[in-house]
């Protein structure tokens, strides 16, 4: 590697209107991806914003699939990959070539303090990527994977990408309408779950090396993390024996707790006990809903939500939905408005949040993460790599070179 590699910092983070700078947790640590798509790139965005240096392998042909999953485009890569690759470093190499395939070996081996990587099973090691090996070489090394289905089973060699872990694991069999074709949770959730598992484990194991000096090997995968997305539903299977149909925008187990149509627009609304019910009722002005034996808990009103829900749309459907949702908030019953994508990113809590900024030299906003420290939003700002935008700084021919005439 060279000289300017070793003291590179793609990594710039956002410094408040005070001038302190959001701490970095993990600053000092490099991570190679070798990713794709959206899972691992989704966990190195996470570890670039607490502060690591993330360097992207990517294939010299055509790189990481994400670039091209468009429109929209901005600029000549695809939105999405902008969205899930700021603050990174790319470097372009043809694994299948001896050149590639050292300076990968070099990277890892003289470099890195973390891989997370979520090819297809086999691949890395058709290239002769032998992790067992790698880490007996250096033994600090933190080596993260994320399959599609799990290191065993019958499943355990099979492809994966997020509707079809949503499928397998029941998500989508519990999203939806009664009655009505599957519906995939509109984000990826599963494929985003299992960079936030990738990223935990991380962390995990970066504690543990402060305390031993040794690395280790952390696996998940998309099944697991949708397997662990259905906690609760499956355990209501298993108390139970019921398999219960999906509803829509409520809950199975708690009613009334999901979106009403107001006189002109939608309003969602969380009763979540029997209090908040007995609330919501006499702000309706329909107290004898609460005061009537069969709704007065939990468990009657979930027996009997149909009817529930029908005079509670009847009446909903008289107001209008900010006013309601005024009354309801002096009254202390949740409730919110169901805004499209068009209205989140301009909401007063979005821009008070401040979640939303552009990197460095680009003008399109992005989304942080969901975490501050000591009040401060950590946040790489570089903006996201062209393919092999970084070569010249990560890889050291000569060395390459005398490497492989060594071999």
């Amino acid at each position: 590697m060279t000289q300017s590699a070793a003291s590179a910092d793609a990594v710039a983070t956002a410094a408040s209107t005070d001038g302190r700078e959001a701490r970095r947790p993990l600053d000092g640590i490099t991570v190679v991806e070798i990713g794709t798509s959206v899972a691992a790139p989704y966990a190195c965005l996470v570890l670039a914003d607490l502060g690591a240096r993330i360097v992207k392998v990517e294939n010299p042909d055509g790189g990481d699939y994400a670039r091209g999953w468009g429109p929209p485009f901005w600029g000549d890569t695809s939105s999405t990959f902008v969205a899930l690759n700021r603050g990174k470093q790319s470097v372009a190499l043809d694994l299948a070539s001896p050149d590639g395939n050292a300076a990968l070996r070099a990277l890892i081996v003289g470099l890195a303090d973390v891989v997370v990587q979520n090819l297809r099973p086999g691949l890395l090691e058709k290239f002769g990527f032998d992790v067992d090996a790698l880490r007996r070489e250096k033994p600090s090394l933190i080596w993260c994977d994320i399959g599609a289905f799990g290191t065993r089973g019958p499943l355990r060699e099979k492809p994966g990408y997020d509707p079809l872990a949503q499928a397998t694991a029941g998500i989508m069999s519990v999203t939806g309408e009664p009655a009505r074709p599957p519906v995939r949770v509109g984000v990826s959730l599963v494929d985003m779950g299992s960079g936030m598992w990738s990223v935990i484990g991380v962390l995990a194991q970066l504690l543990e090396r402060e305390r031993t000096g040794a690395g280790g090997r952390i696996q998940t995968s998309l099944f697991e993390t949708a397997l662990a997305w259905m906690t609760i539903p499956l355990a209501n299977y298993e108390a139970s024996g019921e398999v219960l149909p999906p509803q829509g925008s409520g809950t199975q187990q708690i009613v009334p707790y999901q979106a009403f149509r107001a006189r002109d627009a939608w309003l969602m609304i969380a009763a979540g006990n029997d209090n908040l019910f007995r609330k919501l009722c006499r702000v309706l002005g329909r107290p004898d809903l609460a005061e009537n034996d069969v709704y007065a808990t939990n468990a009657g009103r979930v027996r009997s939500r149909d009817a529930l829900i029908a005079t509670l749309q009847q009446t909903i459907a008289t107001f209008d939905a900010q006013p309601l949702a005024e009354r309801l908030d002096a009254a202390g019953v949740p409730n919110a408005p169901l805004l499209g994508v068009e209205d989140v990113p301009t909401h007063p809590q979005t821009v008070a949040l401040q979640m939303r900024a552009p990197c460095d030299g680009d003008t399109l906003p992005l989304m942080g993460i969901p975490l501050s420290f000591d009040g401060l939003r950590p946040r790489s700002t570089a903006r996201s790599p062209s393919l092999g935008e970084h070569n010249a700084t990560w890889i050291d021919q000569d060395a390459i070179r005398e490497s492989t005439h060594e071999d």
